[in-house]
C-alpha cells in the first residue's frame, strides 16, 4: 500500500489516534520525498515537459533513478519507507500528486483543494479533513496545468479559471491568482467508473422501487422530464439513470459543458461547449449547441445543465416537437425551479411577457423531479411533481410522491422517511395509457405520512 492510500484511509475516521501514531513518521518520509521530488525533476525535467515521453518509459526511468538514490541515503529506511516514498515522487511527477490516493479511492466523491497545505475529502457525503499537502504552490500550479491540458484547456493569470475534466469524466474546477487570494484552488468532483444505475439509487434510499417504474414511463412516453435541485445533490447522476430508459433505437443528442453522461444506446450524438480562446474569441455556448442540435434531426435531446438563454431554445425545442427531453435546473424546490426558468428565458435577451413565458414553460414542462442532500450526506428525492398547466396566471403544480420528513431520525442520525405517493393519479398517465404504457395502480395508492 502506497503513503497515498494509506493516508487516504486515515481521512475515513474521526478518531485522532490514527492520524497521530503516522505523524511522525509521516514527517520525515515528507521531507525525503520533497528532497527527491526535485532531484528527480532536475534530472528528467526535459522528458517531463516532452510530447514524445511515454507515461509508462517515465515511470520506469524514474522508479530507476529513485532506487539508485535512496540506495545510497544515510537515513535508516525499510524496504516498505522506499516504496512509499519511490510512489509517492512517482504520484508528484507521473500522476496528480497527493490527491492520487483519493482519486484511485471508490468511497471518495469529492476532492477539494483549498491551498498548497489544505486537502479536505467527501466521504459518505460528509467532509473530512485530510493530512496531504503539496510540495509548495509551484506543485500544484504544476498539476492543475497537467490535468486542465490534457483536455485542451489553458490556466494562467490572463485565463485564471477552468473548468475541465480527468480522461475517466470527473469534473474539474481550478481557480488561480490573481482570483484566488489563499493560493490556487482545485475541486475534483469524481466520476464513477461504473455509472450508478436504478438498482443502485433504490439501494442507496435515493428512490424507491415504485418511482423508478414511473419515471421509466414518463421517459419511454417521451416527457419533458427537469430534475432540480442543489450543488451536489446528484443531478447528473440521476440524469444518467433516466437517460438509460431511452429506447435504444432513438437518435439521442447529449449537450453538456464538461461531457459526464454514460449512455450505452447506439445513436448517441455528444456535444460538448467550448470556452473562449485567449483572445476571447472562438467560444460555443450550450445555446448554440441546443440551436444546433434542432438541425441534427434528434429523436431526444439530453442537456446536461440549463443555466442560461438557452432555456428559450430548450422550451421551444419541447414545444415543437421535441418531445421527451430531459435536463437539469439549480433550485432549492419545484417552484423556484419555474422561477429560475422565467429569469433564464429573460437572459436570451429577448423581451417576452411574463404571462407568455409561463405559458411556454407549462406547455413544455411535465415532471419536475426535485433531489435533496440531507444533513447526514445522504442525497434523496424529496419530490415527483407534476406540471399541470396554468390557471390564471400561475403555473399549478401537483405533487405526485413526496418525501416523509415526520418519520424521525435514528440512533445513527440517518433520515428514517421515504418517498410516499400523495394519492394523487397524474393527469399524464392517460396519454402513457394511449401510447401502450400501463402502470400498476398500486404505485399511486396513498402512504398516509407518520405519526410524530
Amino acid at each position: 500500500m502506497s503513503l497515498s492510500d494509506r493516508l487516504a484511509q486515515s481521512a475515513q475516521t474521526d478518531a485522532p489516534s490514527s492520524k497521530t501514531i503516522e505523524s511522525g513518521r509521516i514527517a520525515e518520509l515528507e521531507k525525503l520525498v520533497r528532497k527527491y521530488h526535485y532531484a528527480i525533476i532536475d534530472e528528467v525535467g526535459a522528458d517531463i515537459e516532452s510530447d514524445n515521453s511515454s507515461e509508462a518509459a517515465l515511470k520506469v526511468k524514474i522508479e530507476q533513478i529513485m532506487r539508485g538514490l535512496l540506495n545510497g541515503e544515510q537515513t535508516p529506511l525499510s524496504s516498505q519507507d522506499k516504496e512509499y516514498i519511490i510512489q509517492d515522487v512517482l504520484d508528484n511527477i507521473v500522476g496528480y500528486g497527493p490527491i492520487e490516493g483519493f482519486l484511485q479511492d471508490p468511497e471518495i466523491t469529492e476532492v477539494m483543494v483549498n491551498n498548497p497545505d489544505n486537502i479536505f475529502v467527501e466521504r459518505g457525503g460528509k467532509i473530512y479533513a485530510t493530512e496531504r499537502k503539496f510540495l509548495d504552490e509551484e506543485h500544484l500550479l504544476r498539476i492543475i496545468d497537467k490535468i486542465v491540458s490534457q483536455v485542451g484547456r489553458r490556466i494562467d493569470e490572463s485565463s485564471p479559471m477552468v473548468d475541465a475534466r480527468l480522461p475517466d469524466g470527473s469534473r474539474v474546477n481550478a481557480i488561480i491568482h490573481p482570483l484566488a487570494l489563499n493560493g490556487p484552488m482545485l475541486t475534483v468532483r469524481k466520476f464513477a467508473k461504473d455509472p450508478l444505475m436504478t438498482d443502485d439509487l433504490i439501494r442507496f434510499n435515493t428512490m424507491t422501487p415504485e418511482t423508478a417504474d414511473l419515471l421509466r414511463a414518463c421517459v419511454q412516453g417521451r416527457l419533458n422530464i427537469l430534475v432540480s435541485g442543489g450543488t451536489g445533490t446528484g443531478k447528473t447522476t440521476l440524469l444518467n439513470v433516466l437517460s438509460s430508459y431511452l429506447p435504444g433505437d432513438e437518435r439521442i443528442v447529449t449537450i453538456e459543458d464538461s461531457a459526464e453522461l454514460q449512455l450505452h444506446q447506439e445513436h448517441v450524438l455528444r456535444l460538448e461547449s467550448r470556452p473562449a480562446n485567449i483572445e476571447g474569441k472562438g467560444e460555443v455556448a450550450i445555446r448554440d449547441l441546443v440551436r444546433n442540435s434542432l438541425r441534427m434531426r434528434p429523436d431526444r435531446i439530453v442537456v446536461g445543465e440549463v443555466r442560461g438563454g438557452e432555456a428559450l431554445d430548450m422550451l421551444q425545442a419541447m414545444n415543437t416537437g421535441h418531445d421527451g427531453s430531459l435536463s437539469t435546473v439549480h433550485a432549492n424546490s419545484p417552484r423556484d425551479m419555474l422561477s429560475r426558468l422565467e429569469t433564464m428565458v429573460l437572459m436570451s435577451g429577448l423581451d417576452l411577457p411574463i404571462r407568455a413565458t409561463r405559458e411556454q414553460i407549462s406547455a413544455a414542462v411535465d415532471v419536475i423531479v426535485h433531489l435533496v442532500r440531507l444533513r447526514d450526506g445522504s442525497r434523496r428525492i424529496t419530490q415527483i411533481t407534476e406540471v399541470q398547466g396554468m390557471e390564471g396566471d400561475t403555473i399549478t403544480l401537483q405533487d405526485i410522491f413526496k418525501f416523509d420528513f415526520s418519520m424521525g431520525i435514528d440512533e445513527n442520525g440517518r433520515f428514517n422517511g421515504k418517498l410516499k405517493s400523495t394519492g394523487i393519479r397524474p393527469k399524464f398517465t392517460q396519454k402513457l395509457m394511449d401510447l401502450g404504457i400501463k402502470l400498476a395502480p398500486e404505485i399511486f395508492r396513498y402512504e398516509p405520512p407518520a405519526r410524530s
